[in-house]
């Protein structure tokens, strides 16, 4: 069924460069399988046995699928979660900056918390999205309006050279980077102060003989290094943004794929939801942290005529998946991983646990997500860090702040986490898929 869902999902990492890019590819599939799109400043006309989707700030998406009259009305909702951001370079406004008389280097600064090293001497371009100021036709109407344009400068652009071992001869015994000295990447060598803004400008269409011109603009740097997929039987894949594309594209596999079949998902809301900004704390009007989910449940449930009542019932009924990269043991240092769960690549999804609640799994989630796994011979393992390391944390809990249900972290196992270049297990992303078409179909066991 997903046999080919690695080679799917690297195709999806290549057409989407930025995490507006990831959520337009996903409107696209959408559409494609009669998803009906929705505007949060828009009324909204919900039907039962419909299909819907709604974007905020156009990095965040909320796909769902209502049951039908004959089910019953909504008795759960089912909801796998994950994040359109990764770890990267954002670029400043006004970013050229002059050197040696005449070569142009790019002002950035850091998003997320990635390895820096694995940025140094690589093909790099720049994606995102520009706002473009729009004059009115006067004949016509002399307001003027906003365009979003989304932007992919589709070659090699930009790269970040690194000082000769000549000149640093202790490079290869740990070295700290200063960003705003060490990473600014090099652009051009024609001394042209506002030759980035003209190539942003003509990639986005802008149109100066008509008053069009650039208001703002949200633009990160790109590893152009192509994905790969390898290993001496073709097990491993390599590519940029594995953490957390990989998750968020075989998850969305199997929500596309359910429920088709007659009597399949009878009473459940199934929700497919992608957020921005998980990689800086999910702290934004559009990351797990937000109101965004609580918004479109407390509108889907006005639009079907439910009160509260009626909403606090199901979400008492409810399961959430948060679906999010885990570590892999490392073949290089095994002794960083926990001495007895120690998942690999290729062995199936990952279950994570921390006592301190860094991910939400407990008892009762793993219980429940195990017994879906164990029903369909869908393979999974168990994460934790060792004892005496913190580790990172995800979206279950921070989501679980504004709209709260049994929730259980899962991930594929992946190194070199948060690299410019992360790899992972070609077979795994066949497993997230299928789960995820079972969870989206199949009533969960009750816990008594």
């Amino acid at each position: 069924m997903f046999d080919h869902a690695s080679d799917r999902v690297l195709d999806f990492i290549r057409r989407s460069p930025s995490c507006f890019h990831v959520v337009e590819n996903l409107k696209d599939e959408l559409l494609q399988h009669d998803y009906e799109e929705l505007r949060e400043e828009q009324s909204w006309d919900l039907k039962p046995g419909g299909r819907y989707f709604v974007t905020r700030n156009s990095s965040s998406i909320l796909s769902f699928r209502l049951p039908g009259l004959s089910e019953g009305g909504i008795q759960s909702l089912h909801i796998i979660a994950s994040h359109s951001d990764s770890p990267t370079f954002k670029v400043k406004p006004s970013p050229e900056i002059c050197v040696n008389a005449d070569e142009i280097k790019l002002n950035i600064e850091k998003y997320g918390g990635m390895l820096c090293g694995t940025w140094f001497d690589r093909p790099l371009s720049v994606a995102g999205r520009v706002l473009v100021l729009v004059p009115g036709e006067k004949e016509k109407s002399p307001a003027v309006r906003i365009e979003q344009r989304l932007v992919n400068i589709d070659r090699d652009l930009v790269m970040i050279p690194s000082l000769a071992i000549h000149m640093n001869r202790n490079a290869n015994e740990g070295t700290s980077y200063n960003v705003q000295k060490d990473m600014l990447p090099l652009f051009s060598q024609n001394g042209d102060r506002e030759g980035f803004r003209k190539l942003i400008a003509d990639a986005a269409g802008v149109n100066e003989e008509k008053g069009e011109k650039i208001l703002g603009e949200d633009l990160f740097l790109v590893n152009r290094t192509p994905q790969s997929v390898w290993g001496a039987e073709r097990e491993f894949i390599s590519s940029p943004k594995l953490d957390d594309l990989e998750c968020c594209y075989s998850s969305f596999l199997g929500f596309v794929d359910s429920g088709m079949e007659v009597g399949c998902g009878e009473g459940i809301l199934s929700m497919h939801c992608v957020f921005d900004n998980e990689e800086t704390g999910s702290r934004s009007k559009q990351g797990a942290e937000s109101t965004f989910l609580q918004d479109t449940l407390d509108r889907i449930m006005d639009g079907l005529g439910l009160g509260r009542e009626d909403y606090h019932r199901i979400l008492a009924n409810s399961f959430m998946v948060s679906a999010d990269n885990a570590h892999a043991v490392h073949p290089n240092f095994p002794d960083k991983a926990d001495p007895v769960l120690r998942p690999r690549m290729n062995q199936g999804i990952v279950i994570k646990n921390h006592a301190n609640q860094l991910y939400t799994t407990d008892g009762v989630s793993e219980a429940i997500f195990r017994c879906l796994c164990e029903a369909h011979e869908i393979p999974c393992q168990g994460f934790v860090n060792r004892s005496d390391m913190r580790g990172g944390s995800t979206l279950g809990n921070i989501s679980n702040t504004q709209v709260s249900m049994n929730t259980v972290d899962i991930g594929l196992a992946q190194l070199a986490m948060h690299s410019a270049y992360e790899t992972a297990g070609a077979r795994d992303p066949q497993y997230l898929a299928l789960f995820s078409k079972y969870f989206y179909e199949e009533k969960l066991p009750e816990i008594r």
